[in-house]
This record gives C-alpha cells, structure tokens and sequence, in this order.
C-alpha cells in the first residue's frame, strides 16, 4: 500500500501487517477520520466453535472498536443453509435450523471475549433475519437483475471450481448474491459503511458494494486481510490434531496455549502484532531475538494471545503446567486430563484405541503412524505395538501419555480421579 494512512484503524492495520486489499483506501481513510463508522465480518455457522483461522479478523473487529467505530459480527443462519463455496472442491454439507443455532451459541461465546456489547457497543446479528422471509419472485426482480452471470463466473472463486471440472451447484451459486444483499439490508437498516473479511471473500465483498451503489446509490467499502500461512508453509489454525479451536470446550487453554509456545521463530515477531496488543517497537524487538532467547518472545505471544481468550489466570497456569512438564519433568498430577468413556473398557481397549476414544488424535490409522514412527510412550515407555491392551488398574490411578516431545497428558478414565 502506497497510500499512507491518517486515521487511527487503517494506521494500526497497515502498521501490524492486517492489510490485503482495500476498495478505496484514501476514501475509507477520510471516512474513519469523520468517524465514527460501522463495519461487519460475516460467519457462517458451519462449526460449534470458531478456530485460529477466524481470529486474524476477530482481532480487526476489537481493533475497530478500539480506534471508535462500531462492529457487527453478523451470524451466517441465513448463509449458512446455502453454503459458500470459495475455494471449495465440494459442496458444503446442508445443516438443519437446530444445527446451525447450535453453532451460533458456540459462537458466540467467543466473539463476548474479544468485544464489548454494551449499549452503543458491538452488535451482534443474524442474517437469518431478513433472509429467511425472502420472496423468491420478487427476490430475483428487485435484486438478482443486478448480477451479472458472466461476470459471476469470472470470480476466482468460481472459475477455479469450474476449470478444475468440479461440480457447482445452482444452490451455491446463489451464496454470493445473498452475501451482497447483506451488505445491502445492514447498510440500510445500520448505516453500515464497511464490510471487511479474508482475501478469499473479495469477489463477494465487491459485489456487495456494487449492489449497494446499483440499488441505493451509496458509496461504501470493502477491506480485506491476507490469508496466512506459518514460514513453513502450513495454514494458519491448522495442527496435526486438526483445527485448532478457540471454545475451551473444544480445545483446553492448556493445549491453546501451547500451539502458540510452538510458533515457528521466524514467525515469532509476525504474530505477536497480529495476535497480541503489544506495542509494534516491543513485537519487532522480541521477533528480533536470536537462538534460545526467541524462546521469550513464543512464551510471551502464548500468554498474551490465551490472556485475550481465556483470561489471565488460565494463561497463568498453562504456562505453569508447561514449565512443570518440560523443564522439571512434571508430576502426573499437574498434566492435562485426558478422560476415556467407562464403557470403553468393557470388552477391553488397545493403545490405538485408547488414543482414539481419548481424543488424543483423530483416527486409528493416526495412532497406529505414531507408534511406528517412535512417537508414543506411556508413563514414559515407548510403545511399539498399537494393539497392545491399556491396563485398567494403570488408567484408575492416571497413564502419563507423551505423543513426540511436546504434547504430554494424563489419560484416565471418565469419573475415576479426574
């Protein structure tokens, strides 16, 4: 970006790295110095929780409440039947009313950590409010003349799902002109300016903005983010176990926590100025360190980041535990619980299935590839074969599991100890 910002937000979003792309920077600019003004991200509610993936945009939302202006997180129930096919290989699959508010609790949850909804504060919407009464009929007259086909299919978004020969459903097709008529119903009903999102959700922001200006005659805007991935080359979110997610139910403080001790150190400094609020000059200086100090600067991203979400005091103790475990050698008893249903081991349960039902990884298969290659001990033994039987007595008293060097907890039985 060429253009050098005045007001706080785009100052703040150039400065800590959020910036992609921007429909009119110099026009955004002048209207956040006016201020102030009111922007939204959409979610679709396609999870119970929201993961590392959301919480780039999540962090621009607070930042925006910050600098003065108002957000809107707007829940997908409307969207979410529909399914956005953006870069997708395969169609979404199709969720029921209870499903997806459902999820939308889930959501919520997180989204109370990160902004204020007080009077005058954040609002909190569901697009299901004006999409689900839609007339089809006058739907298309009023609204879907406006789209172009052709130029529908040009959007990468599309054209790549297409030239790739995959199917793309009539259903989905329809995702991109729903999302623009958000834009549109929260810019009349919120006098919402501003739509931000990932880079991939370009093609849909800008047609909202067009719809908006066809419709209403309405100048308003569009800001994307970069989609990241780590220096290694990985989505960022993504971890062996899978999506890491940021409802505690899902994903412990403690293992939260740790995904973020594990940062890369070139990725160290980056981080801290997307994920954290530390000043910019303390992030550089902290991405800056060489060898065993940069260590600090992960140790000091896992608080700052677990702070946000989960609070100081569960910060506190998942760093606690890790020095526990790692420097000291850890007692059992001060080690993550992982809790195994009772009735598993009725008809007796293997390693790999102890794994599995713990929780502990995702399938068999990813059980039996770790043992092979060396990576489990329990109670700090090596274990070499995934249908060896788990002693229930042990599991009564707490089996200390140790998947590779970093990832360490105390597997028991449901109701028995923990």
């Amino acid at each position: 970006m060429t253009y050098q910002p005045k007001s706080d937000f785009l100052h703040i979003m150039s400065e800590r790295g959020y910036l992609a792309d921007c429909t009119d920077y110099e026009g955004l600019d002048q209207a956040l110095l006016a201020g102030p003004v009111t922007a939204y991200i959409g979610y679709d509610a396609t999870a119970a929780s929201l993961h590392v993936g959301h919480l780039l945009n999540i962090m621009m939302l607070r930042w925006f409440q910050k600098t003065g202006n108002r957000p809107i997180t707007l829940m997908g129930g409307g969207t979410t039947k529909v399914g956005d096919p953006s870069f997708r290989s395969d169609e979404r699959p199709l969720l029921d009313d209870a499903a997806i508010q459902a999820n939308i609790d889930g959501m919520q949850k997180v989204f109370a950590r990160y902004l204020d909804y007080g009077a005058d504060g954040a609002m909190m919407l569901n697009n299901a409010e004006w999409l689900d009464g839609l007339n089809y009929l006058t739907f298309l007259r009023d609204i879907g003349r406006h789209f172009s086909v052709n130029r529908m299919l040009s959007f990468e978004s599309v054209k790549s799902r297409l030239d790739r020969e995959q199917s793309l459903s009539f259903l989905e097709f329809n995702y991109m002109i729903l999302q623009a008529y958000d834009f549109l119903e929260l810019n009349r009903r919120y006098g919402c300016r501003l739509q931000m999102g990932g880079s991939d959700q370009w093609g849909n922001i800008v047609n909202g903005i067009d719809l908006t200006r066809r419709v209403d005659d309405r100048v308003i805007w569009g800001l994307t983010s970069p989609l990241l991935t780590t220096s290694d080359g990985r989505k960022m979110g993504k971890s062996a176990g899978g999506a890491v997610w940021l409802n505690g139910e899902m994903l412990s403080p403690y293992e939260f926590w740790q995904f973020w001790r594990n940062t890369t150190d070139a990725d160290a400094g980056r981080f801290l100025k997307l994920y954290t609020e530390l000043p910019v000059e303390e992030c550089n200086r902290m991405g800056a360190l060489q060898g065993s100090e940069i260590n600090e600067a992960k140790v000091r991203l896992a608080n700052e980041v677990t702070t946000l979400l989960h609070g100081p005091e569960a910060a506190a103790r998942a760093e606690a535990t890790a020095r526990q475990v790692f420097e000291q050698g850890g007692a059992g008893g001060d080690l993550e619980v992982a809790l195994l249903p009772a009735a598993a081991l009725a008809e007796g349960l293997t390693v790999a299935q102890a794994l599995v039902q713990s929780g502990l990884v995702a399938s068999g298969k990813e059980a039996k590839r770790l043992i092979a290659e060396g990576g489990l001990r329990l109670d700090n033994a090596p274990v070499t074969d995934p249908q060896a039987p788990v002693d229930r007595a042990a599991l009564e008293q707490g089996i200390k599991v140790s998947i590779g060097k970093k990832k360490h907890r105390m597997l028991q039985i449901n109701g028995v100890g923990a």
